[in-house]
């Protein structure tokens, strides 16, 4: 069992045995995430899918005061270590790397990737975790892609973690689609509500989800849950 806290927008803690890894960590931008204190989370990864503003906001920050291992593909990597972040691990397409709580696959994206400085970001990516407990899909922003199906071909998903805002990444109905092509039931929605382009009807998306045999879980900035 893991636990996981959600942030706002893309960026969740998620706690894998005695480890904690943020995803995406926008929240001191985001007004809906104004009531959570950035200096209170403590953080052993930082885990970065592409290099957009409203996924890299607090990265440094977290990562610096954690002594943290950012990780992420080469060219935000190194972005950030031409900011002083000391603990880097770059990644690219296709490629997995094992750390000490579990196993790391950097898989495809279909996005754009622009750093805050206007330096480009490498291309957009996903990461599936294997750990001692089972498995997970951060599907970071992305559109509905084929090469979601490889995925269900290498690996045995518990949940995914999937863009559900629409406009800038996949809307509801395609999560859907992407989680029968990842073979998970259970979706943990992200990326909506934070900007009016990306606002969505919670029922209908739930409804959605429920009609096609899966579970949505769209969680409350600051709750967490054990899966």
């Amino acid at each position: 069992m893991i636990e996981i806290t959600y942030y706002g927008h893309s960026a969740f803690l998620v706690k894998v045995g005695d480890k904690s890894i943020i995803f995406d960590p926008f929240i001191s931008p985001n007004e809906k995430a104004s009531q959570i204190d950035v200096s209170s989370i403590k953080a052993d990864y930082v885990l970065i899918s592409h290099g957009h503003e409203d996924h890299v906001a607090d990265a440094e920050a977290i990562t610096k005061a954690s002594d943290a291992m950012l990780v992420s593909n080469y060219e935000v990597a190194v972005w950030f270590a031409e900011k002083g972040v000391e603990k880097y691990h770059p990644m690219n397409h296709g490629g997995s790397k094992k750390f000490d709580f579990g196993k790391v696959k950097y898989v495809n994206a279909i996005h754009s990737s622009t750093l805050p400085d206007g330096t480009p970001g490498g291309n957009p990516g996903g990461f599936v975790i294997q750990h001692e407990e089972g498995c997970f899909y951060y599907a970071g922003d992305t559109a509905l892609t084929y090469d979601m199906k490889l995925i269900a071909e290498e690996f045995k998903v518990d949940f995914a973690f999937m863009p559900i805002g629409d406009n800038f990444t996949m809307g509801i109905e395609d999560a859907i689609k992407a989680a029968d092509f990842v073979g998970t039931k259970k979706i943990i929605g992200m990326h909506y509500d934070t900007f009016p382009y990306i606002e969505i009807n919670f029922e209908e998306a739930k409804k959605a989800a429920s009609k096609a045999g899966k579970e949505l879980i769209l969680l409350n900035i600051g709750e967490s849950i054990k899966i």
